[in-house]
């Protein structure tokens, strides 16, 4: 064997060794992210309300303790464009190290926040002041690890690893809802005082192994490939300028999909057990069989958009948002058990799985290396202030307006998929390569 030959399989071994260690850190990256974020959506939908806003009738309360919730998603934008712009600058995974711990420690510091019986509303104060940080983390995190396994994948594979980070919802969603729904088991007195605590908590052993996987992750080759290059002006800057019609894209297509994420996966658990009288334990039942199903059509999302088109598997998602929407509120309104599964399985393994399992790959094509992690981070993390952070204050209002009846939700789900269509239809597509094999550092060549 040639040595040329011989260094060219030692390189293409590292460079596809790389992309596995990439893909593996992201998805745990962003598993242990969305078990701290989801686990304040499940505490805030069943439990802060009485915690740390007693003295307010329950649905007032409801919407005090969806309000704190919002603000970790009104500071979202902030951390994609902080976050973003050294990305950017400096590498992603730096950034990506940095955001784990600011996502970590602030839920740590949740778990041991004093009732408002002992500290009265300084209680919300600290409570408002951790989600800020983990709003600040989750803008900069999503960005930074999709760009990481994307950046990292093998030729024509941009979708399936693109999707991994993306596939960290799944699990994440699962160790929340079960951590969640095993302290219920607890009498109502004993959950309130500890037992809600102990989710929170049992965060640190999540970061420590999160941490350890990150530090393994080389950086990324497109960044490593640009970063020499003269930058005239701030990331930021540069995306308004260069790409105002993608960023108008991603946002309006993620809208859609987050406030369908977080109506069904967040507002359905506070509707399904105040409106409808459910036992906690079987909505978050539901929830945990639809995050098991999205565990895997996720990635197979992704791979699906490597054969077919990222764009067309998306707006497959879209179309299946606007026809299922009426549809999951009626099953749940069945109170059958057999039935709140079913809509959460389609709900969340099969139109979510077919919206967010395409997205790394898709809207990370819509910028140049120089500025995507900001373009990417910017664009998602706007949308998704507006449809996460107000999609369970928005459907509770809406709930109150038809008098119990989530026909307006229902409209205003259909709505935001009609301009998530119009923005998908505005994208390119993403771009496939080949590889050669034969020598290091070859170039991909579009096809």
């Amino acid at each position: 064997m040639s040595k040329i030959k011989r260094k060219a399989e030692q390189s293409n071994q590292s460079v596809k060794s790389q992309s596995v260690v990439a893909g593996l850190a992201s998805l745990m990256g962003t598993t242990i992210e969305w078990y701290d974020y989801f686990l304040y959506g499940t505490a805030a939908a069943l439990i802060f309300n009485k915690i740390f806003f007693p003295d307010i009738d329950p649905v007032t309360g409801t919407l005090a303790a969806f309000a704190t919730y919002a603000v970790g998603f009104f500071a979202r934008p902030f951390g994609g464009i902080v976050f973003g712009h050294f990305g950017d600058r400096l590498g992603r995974k730096s950034m990506l190290l940095i955001t784990l711990f600011m996502m970590g420690i602030p839920t740590i510091v949740i778990g041991l926040i004093p009732s408002y019986s002992s500290i009265g509303y300084w209680a919300a104060v600290l409570l408002v002041v951790m989600r800020l940080l983990q709003g600040i983390a989750v803008g900069g995190e999503w960005g930074g690890a999709v760009l990481l396994a994307v950046e990292h994948a093998p030729a024509g594979k941009k979708g399936l690893f693109g999707s991994l980070p993306q596939t960290g919802v799944a699990p994440g969603l699962i160790l929340s809802s079960l951590a969640m729904g095993a302290v219920a088991q607890l009498p109502e007195e004993d959950m309130l005082t500890w037992g809600w605590r102990i989710p929170f908590l049992a965060s640190t052993l999540l970061l420590l192994v999160g941490w350890w996987i990150r530090e393994k992750v080389a950086e990324s080759p497109d960044f490593v490939a640009v970063q020499n290059k003269p930058k005239a002006v701030a990331p930021l800057k540069a995306v308004f300028r260069d790409h105002p019609k993608q960023l108008a894209a991603v946002a309006g297509a993620r809208l859609a999909e987050v406030t369908w994420f977080y109506t069904i996966a967040t507002f359905s658990l506070a509707y399904a057990t105040k409106t409808l009288g459910l036992p906690k334990q079987t909505i978050l039942g539901a929830v945990v069989w639809g995050a098991v199903v999205a565990m895997f059509t996720m990635p197979l999302c992704g791979w699906l958009g490597d054969k077919i088109g990222q764009r067309r598997i998306f707006s497959i998602g879209v179309v299946g948002l606007i026809l299922f929407a009426p549809v999951f509120f009626y099953l749940l309104q069945t109170r059958d058990v057999f039935w709140i599964t079913t809509a959460m399985i389609i709900g969340i393994g099969v139109v979510y799985s077919l919206l967010y399992g395409p997205e790394g790959a898709l809207f990370s094509a819509q910028f140049k290396p120089e500025v995507r992690y900001t373009g990417i981070s910017v664009g998602v993390q706007v949308s998704g202030a507006i449809g996460g952070g107000l999609a369970p204050m928005i459907a509770t209002t809406l709930l109150v307006y038809g008098e119990g009846n989530p026909f307006f939700i229902n409209c205003y789900l259909v709505g935001l998929g009609v301009v998530a269509l119009i923005s998908v239809a505005m994208m390119k597509g993403v771009e496939r390569t080949v590889v050669s094999s034969a020598v290091p550092g070859h170039s991909p060549v579009a096809r």
